[in-house]
């Protein structure tokens, strides 16, 4: 037998304002997933810095990342970011992250099923929404890119948020839910 997997999805304040969130929860039911947890919430910043659980490499990965899409698109007013080190860059992109995701109320969503993480991470598309094909819930709701987003000194707004792996799904779950929350039957 299959063993089933669970997976945390956020309708982000962008989602959650412009009305998408049933919607959005549709798709997965569609797909046949079972919602076992679902609660809507006005995030403090502290539980996105503890969501994000950025460490030291990834502000550096993140941060080369940004350095290179912005030496790419010649777009660093002032710049800014060619005078930041890496990590620096990388703790501006996490600070701009935690404003989008305590901008507004955000629905977090626990989903069990088959392949659940992996086939909602597919669901949810790309990252940058300017690159999530058609079918996905970022390639239908946004068309936010990299530079936009950069361009106005924010992250890319990009309506949901899915668990990456195991390890991060299961994290992400006790952070969001306490166990009570969780209907397991």
């Amino acid at each position: 037998m299959i063993k089933e997997e669970q997976t945390l999805i956020v309708v982000k304040p962008d989602g959650v304002n412009r009305g998408l969130v049933g919607e959005i929860i549709a798709r997965f039911e569609k797909a046949r997933f079972k919602i076992i947890a679902l609660k809507m919430v006005e995030v403090e910043k502290t539980l996105v810095q503890k969501h994000y659980n950025h460490d030291d490499a990834w502000m550096e990965k993140v941060g080369e990342r940004t350095r290179e899409f912005y030496e790419k698109h010649g777009e660093d007013e002032g710049e800014k970011i060619g005078k930041m080190t890496n990590k620096e860059i990388g703790k501006m992109i996490e600070d701009w992250s935690c404003d989008y995701m305590t901008d507004g109320r955000v629905v977090a969503v626990v989903l069990q099923g088959h392949n659940a993480i992996q086939t909602v991470r597919k669901m949810v598309g790309a990252t940058y929404p300017s690159e999530a094909l058609p079918g996905t819930v970022r390639g239908d709701y946004s068309n936010e890119s990299p530079l936009s987003a950069n361009i106005n000194k924010r992250c890319a707004h990009n309506i949901i948020h899915a668990s990456g792996n195991p390890e991060e799904a299961k994290f992400e779950i006790d952070l969001w839910f306490k166990n009570e929350e969780i209907c397991q039957k």
